[in-house]
C-alpha cells in the first residue's frame, strides 16, 4: 500500500485527511536563528559577505570577479545549449506572456458632477530580483521558475529586474538558465544563492543595488530569509511543499491518476497528492499503477516518502461530496479529472489552478500553458491567489478635490474628525471654507 486510504460519508468527517496534510510543516527555529545571522552579516559586510558565504557552501574558488556573469559568459552559455531547446523555452516564454498580458491593470479616474475627481494610479515597482535555485548542484536548472517570476514583472513594467542563482562548485551556473534570460532580455544575473542572496537583494551591496520585490523559490532558508524580510521588502509568497489533489470519476485512466500523483510526490518528502473519486474499483488500480510506476522512478525514494506520510486515496459517496472536499483542501494544483468537468468547476471554491479534463496534467501548466505556476499552498487557496502581473505593481489612490466640495462636505468632514477626537484634521478642513 503505497498510501493511506480514507472513507468520507461527508463533511463531519474531513477532519482525519485535513489533519494529516496539515502536518506538512517543517522546523524552522533553526533555520531562523542561522538565517537572521546572515541577514545581519550581509547588511553590515555586504559583498565580502556574499563571497565569503558563497566559498564555503558552493564553490571554494569564489571571489568578487565572479559575482556578476558576464556578457561574454551569457552568450557561451547560450552557444552551449541545443537550438531545439531554445526554442521550446521561446515558445513557452511566449504562451505565458500572452497569458500575463491579460492582467494588466490600466490607471483609472471618475469624474463627478461637483468637480471631484477620483480614481486609481497604477505603477510598476521599480525593481525585481528573481530567485532561480540551483537544483542538484545545478544540475537541475528550473528553467521554469525564472520564466514564471520574471515574465509578470516584465509585463507589469518593472525596469530593471535582477536575477541571482547559486553557482555550481566549478563558479558556472547553468546554461539553460542564462538561456532562459537571454530569451527574456535580462542580462543583471548574479552567482549568489540561498539567504546570502535574498539580504542582498533586499538590503543591497557595493555589486547588487537593492530591489523592492524578490520573488522565486527556494529551500527552507530562502523560504525564512523572504519571511523575514517581508517589510523590508515585497515577497511573492510563502510557498509550502508542492501539492495535488484530483477528483476522478469513471472516465479517469487510473494509471494516469497514479502518473499525476507522482509528478508531485517526486518534488520533496513532504509533498501531498490526494486522489478523491466515488469509485473505489479505480482507488484500487491507481493504487496498483502507483506500485508499478514507483518501481522505476528516478527520484522514487522521495516519492515513495511523500506518498506514504501524505498522498492519500479518499473514497466520497459521490461527485458533490467530492467537490466539498477539495475545497476544504484548497489544494495547490487540482485536476478535475472527470467526463463532464466544464458541469463541475462552478463548484470550485478554492484552488490555487484548477486543470480541467483526463488530457490536461500538472505539468502542462507548470511549464507551458500560460497560467503561472506560483501558487498557494498548504490551504492557502482559501484566501491567496498566484503570482500575478499584480505582485509587481502598486495602486495609488487619486483624490481632486474643486473648492465646492469643501464648501458642500467639510462640515461634515470636521465633524467626522472630531468623532475620532482629531482636531487638527477638523481644523485643516475648516481652514479652507472659513477664511474669507
Amino acid at each position: 500500500m503505497p498510501c493511506p486510504r480514507f472513507t468520507i460519508s461527508g463533511p463531519d468527517n474531513f477532519g482525519a485527511l485535513r489533519h494529516m496534510l496539515a502536518g506538512r510543516t517543517a522546523a524552522a527555529s533553526d533555520a531562523e536563528d542561522k538565517v537572521r545571522h546572515i541577514l545581519g552579516d550581509v547588511a553590515m559586510r555586504g559583498d565580502e559577505a556574499l563571497i565569503e558565504l558563497t566559498s564555503r557552501f558552493d564553490c571554494k574558488t569564489f571571489d568578487a570577479a565572479c559575482l556578476r556573469v558576464s556578457a561574454a559568459d551569457i552568450a557561451a552559455g547560450v552557444a552551449a545549449v541545443p537550438a531545439s531547446d531554445r526554442a521550446i523555452i521561446e515558445e513557452a516564454a511566449d504562451n505565458i506572456r500572452t497569458f500575463h498580458a491579460a492582467q494588466k491593470e490600466r490607471s483609472w479616474w471618475m469624474p463627478s458632477a461637483d468637480g471631484t475627481m477620483l480614481g486609481q494610479i497604477v505603477t510598476p515597482v521599480d525593481a525585481a530580483g528573481c530567485y532561480v535555485p540551483g537544483g542538484r548542484g545545478g544540475e537541475t536548472p528550473l528553467i521554469s521558475s525564472l520564466l514564471m517570476n520574471a515574465i509578470p514583472a516584465q509585463v507589469a513594467g518593472v525596469p530593471r529586474i535582477v536575477i541571482v542563482s547559486p553557482p555550481r562548485q566549478d563558479g558556472s551556473l547553468n546554461p539553460y538558465i542564462l538561456t532562459a534570460a537571454k530569451v527574456l532580455g535580462l542580462d543583471e544575473i548574479y552567482r549568489v544563492g540561498s539567504a546570502w542572496a535574498i539580504a542582498a537583494l533586499a538590503y543591497g551591496t557595493a555589486s547588487i543595488a537593492p530591489v523592492d520585490v524578490v520573488a522565486g523559490p527556494g529551500n527552507i532558508y530562502v523560504t525564512t530569509a523572504k519571511r523575514m524580510l517581508i517589510g523590508t521588502i515585497g515577497i511573492d509568497m510563502i510557498a509550502g511543499p508542492s501539492e495535488i489533489a484530483i477528483l476522478a470519476d469513471t472516465s479517469a485512466n487510473p494509471d494516469w491518476l497514479a502518473a499525476d500523483m507522482l509528478s508531485q510526490a517526486e518534488h520533496d518528502p513532504m509533498a501531498a497528492a490526494v486522489c478523491v473519486s466515488p469509485d473505489e474499483k479505480l482507488l484500487d488500480a491507481t493504487c496498483e499503477a502507483l506500485v508499478r510506476r514507483l518501481a522505476d522512478l528516478p527520484r522514487n525514494d522521495i516519492a515513495a516518502a511523500s506518498l506514504a506520510h501524505y498522498g492519500a486515496l479518499a473514497v466520497v459517496p459521490d461527485l458533490s461530496v467530492g467537490m466539498e472536499l477539495i475545497n476544504a483542501i484548497a489544494p495547490e494544483h487540482f485536476e478535475l479529472c472527470v467526463a463532464d468537468p466544464w458541469a463541475l468547476v462552478g463548484q470550485v471554491r478554492h484552488a490555487g489552478a484548477v486543470f480541467m479534463g483526463n488530457h490536461c496534467p500538472e505539468p502542462v501548466g507548470d511549464y507551458f500553458a500560460g497560467p503561472n505556476h506560483v501558487l498557494p499552498t498548504m490551504g492557502t487557496a482559501r484566501f491567496s491567489s498566484a503570482l500575478s502581473v499584480a505582485t509587481f505593481t502598486k495602486k495609488t489612490s487619486l483624490i481632486a478635490a474643486a473648492p465646492g466640495y469643501i464648501a458642500a462636505h467639510g462640515a461634515k468632514i470636521a465633524r467626522l474628525a472630531r468623532l475620532e477626537n482629531l482636531e487638527a484634521h477638523a481644523r485643516s478642513v475648516e481652514c479652507r471654507f472659513n477664511d474669507k
